[in-house]
């Protein structure tokens, strides 16, 4: 093994110190009308009654056909789950709620604009509006079974519309977040294939009626380019009858959905009836080379682990008002504001806009005037309310039962604001731990029976076996203050079924490092591995450091360094380019790029600039980066490796580690002095980093 090697991996094994937070016990009014208050569940879902224990999420559905074979394991690790079993998503999610509850509201769409009506859409009406559009894609697109449609829509309830449309339909689709460019969504379509965008003229961001269309020429154009044409764009009106875009609709290609949606008014399609393991839709998620993965969810599988952990984690009862303030173009938002809440019939809330607008009491307002009782964020969207207004939850007459935190690990002094301030001493809260491949939880406390600890994720979820192993595969004992790789020993029925058209990759990305015997077909051979790193304290909970692949969490975004690389290269100017997290007060994570330029270039600030926009313009602004660095030199490996690690321990003013194996070190201490010098100057200076964050800055790079 090389030197260099060697030195990265003893940096994922070293210990890391910091206190052990107290617990939290659940409120005795909580625990009394929970759907999961009997300890006996725990052992319902113990390892030996593995994988039976998942019925109990499976028979919360409706099936057409019931399963003959809960696991299959003949391909692994392609699992397949409830095999035999037939059923349909749309159906589940709408359809069955009609006889019961056919006006309660499924959706509460509010708009960001204050003064505009918020929506309310019945059961029955979403039944009618799904269908509509069922028939539209059936009819006017000729879309069929196992086609694939792209969406590219902000947070209005033609999304979820659109989703549940394509799942009556037994059609696959693919949600592109709204935030990311043309270009972003161009490569999704290509990379699904897909004939057909849904698009929106635009939409509200931050007070301003945001143009979006222009991002669907865009995207048709980079689609074209990778071979594949699109033939139709469907585009929804952010206001009927008037056009919010700059971006002229194209004869034969673009439609507005309210002019050719009178010709289905009133039609009814049949839902589809799929086999369980028939894919339902396909995610995109960063990864560490510049192509995003296309995460394939199965329907019946995914459908009840969504179901499961809302009814038993969430804690979501039918007469509840739910309100996941996240973003359905992500995981999350499939899962827990889409499939989950309303495969169990509850009303779940959809916001348009930012959280803070027009100021930091908004989600308090929208809580107490829609009687939300579970509210459900992210640990940026905490810290942003906690900083703009601390004061403003005080000031709205609402009250939570329960609290969700996601999409990254959250700080326990902004964990104690959230449980004191937002959840007035009330509420649960379940901090959970999960990724886009995983379609739900699988870290959490269960929140009626196991206390809260602020941190840490709590243990393994509900039938979620985890295990944390050191780089050659041992296992990291439990309390022994040491950091390893956070595994799943066993499969669930909400994990992914492969990665869209690349199953080697699905392979070698999350199962080959672990893997006992490639020709075992038992599942204890096969460990997920999640490429997150992770310790467990003594009593079993566990503390998530964040990624040890090169992916960087900006706000609950995943992005990848090669892709954000591969567009900072673009710039005709750039020869190198390095990605690295740069710690961040209010969005957690922020993206620095380092770029070397071309012999005969010289270092200026309209080169800083271009990159910038070229890297909003491939991927969206989310992925700007925070500053642009021009350095005279990498620091490398002797076989030629950039040492991420490295950089981004300048960025955010900590230990570099050792640099003695560096082809070229001496040009660490020239980065130092200007990165570090700029940032001095300039007021950015970190506060002293917490143990997880100085850890996430040692692992950093280390999957090279």
């Amino acid at each position: 093994m090389a030197l260099e090697d060697e030195a990265q991996v003893s940096e994922a094994q070293i210990a890391v110190h910091w206190r052990e937070e107290e617990y939290y016990q659940p409120p005795t009014k909580f625990i009394g009308q929970a759907n999961a208050s009997d300890p006996e569940i725990l052992e319902r879902f113990g390892e030996d009654r593995f994988p039976e224990c998942f019925k109990d999420y499976a028979d919360l559905l409706t099936w057409d056909h019931y399963w003959h074979t809960t696991l299959d394991t003949s391909n692994p690790p392609f699992w397949k789950w409830f095999v035999g079993g037939r059923l349909n998503a749309s159906y589940n999610c709408v359809d069955r709620h009609l006889k019961r509850d056919p006006n309660k509201a499924a959706l509460v769409w509010v708009p960001e604009p204050e003064e505009e009506l918020t929506q309310a859409i019945t059961y029955r009406e979403l039944y009618q509006r799904v269908n509509e559009f069922a028939a539209l894609l059936q009819g006017f697109c000729g879309t069929e079974t196992g086609d694939r449609v792209t969406f590219h829509l902000p947070m209005v309830p033609e999304l979820p519309v659109a989703m549940l449309a394509c799942a009556r339909l037994g059609v696959v689709h693919s949600q592109v977040f709204g935030g990311f460019s043309g270009a972003a969504c161009g490569g999704r379509i290509a990379d699904s294939q897909s004939r057909i965008l849904v698009t929106m003229d635009g939409y509200y961001r931050n007070g301003e009626l945001v143009d979006h269309k222009v991002k669907a020429d865009e995207a048709v154009e980079r689609a074209r380019e990778e071979g594949v044409e699109v033939e139709k764009v469907l585009v929804w009106r952010r206001h009927p009858g008037q056009y919010a875009s700059k971006s002229p609709m194209v004869p034969g290609r673009d439609f507005f959905v309210d002019e050719v949606m009178p010709d289905y008014r009133g039609k009814l399609v049949d839902p589809v009836s799929m086999p369980a393991e028939a894919p339902l839709f396909i995610m995109y998620s960063s990864g560490t080379t510049g192509r995003p993965k296309g995460c394939q969810h199965s329907t019946g599988g995914y459908l009840a682990y969504v179901a499961g952990t809302s009814k038993y984690y969430q804690d979501i009862h039918p007469e509840d008002t739910y309100w996941c303030a996240a973003d359905i173009g992500w995981i999350t938002g499939h899962s827990y504001i889409v499939y989950g809440p309303l495969a169990l019939g509850t009303t779940s809330v959809m916001y348009e806009g930012v959280p803070t607008y027009p100021d930091a009491g908004r989600p308090w307002r929208i809580a107490e005037r829609l009687g939300v009782n579970i509210f459900h964020t992210a640990p940026t969207t905490i810290r942003m309310l906690r900083k703009l207004g601390p004061d403003e939850p005080a000031k709205y007459d609402y009250h939570f039962k329960h609290m969700t935190t996601v999409g990254e690990p959250i700080e326990p002094e902004v964990w104690r604001w959230y449980y004191d301030v937002v959840g007035k001493g009330e509420a649960a809260i379940v901090d959970t731990w999960w990724q886009t491949e995983n379609g739900g939880f699988l870290g959490s406390t269960l929140p009626a029976l196991q206390p809260m600890k602020p941190g840490s994720c709590g243990p393994g979820v509900l039938g979620i076996y985890p295990v944390i192993y050191d780089e050659e595969g041992n296992e990291v004992e439990a309390g022994s203050g040491k950091a390893g790789n956070i595994c799943i020993r066993n499969p669930w029925p909400g994990i992914f079924q492969t990665i869209w058209g690349d199953p080697d990759r699905f392979v070698s990305t999350y199962y080959e490092k672990y893997c006992r015997d490639r020709d075992s077909k038992d599942w204890h051979d096969w460990p997920y591995f999640a490429n997150d790193g992770a310790m467990q304290a003594a009593d079993g909970y566990f503390r998530i450091l964040g990624r040890v692949d090169d992916v960087i969490n900006v706000a609950g975004h995943r992005l990848g360094t090669k892709e954000l690389e591969s567009a900072a290269v673009m710039v005709e100017e750039i020869a190198e380019a390095a990605a690295v997290p740069v710690v961040d007060e209010m969005r957690g994570r922020a993206v620095e790029m380092y770029v070397a330029l071309k012999p005969g270039v010289a270092p200026s600030k309209e080169v800083e600039d271009k990159v910038a926009r070229m890297i909003e313009t491939e991927i969206g602004k989310i992925a700007r980066p925070k500053n642009v660095w021009i350095v005279p030199d990498m620091p490398k490996t002797r076989s030629g490796k950039i040492m991420r690690r490295v950089i981004a321990g300048i960025s955010n003013f900590t230990d570099v580690g050792d640099t003695s194996t560096l082809a070229n070190p001496e040009v660490v201490e020239d980065i130092r002095e200007h990165v570090q010098g700029e940032k001095t100057a300039r007021g950015e200076v970190p506060k002293e980093l917490s143990a997880k964050d100085q850890e996430e800055i040692r692992q950093f790079g280390q999957a090279e």
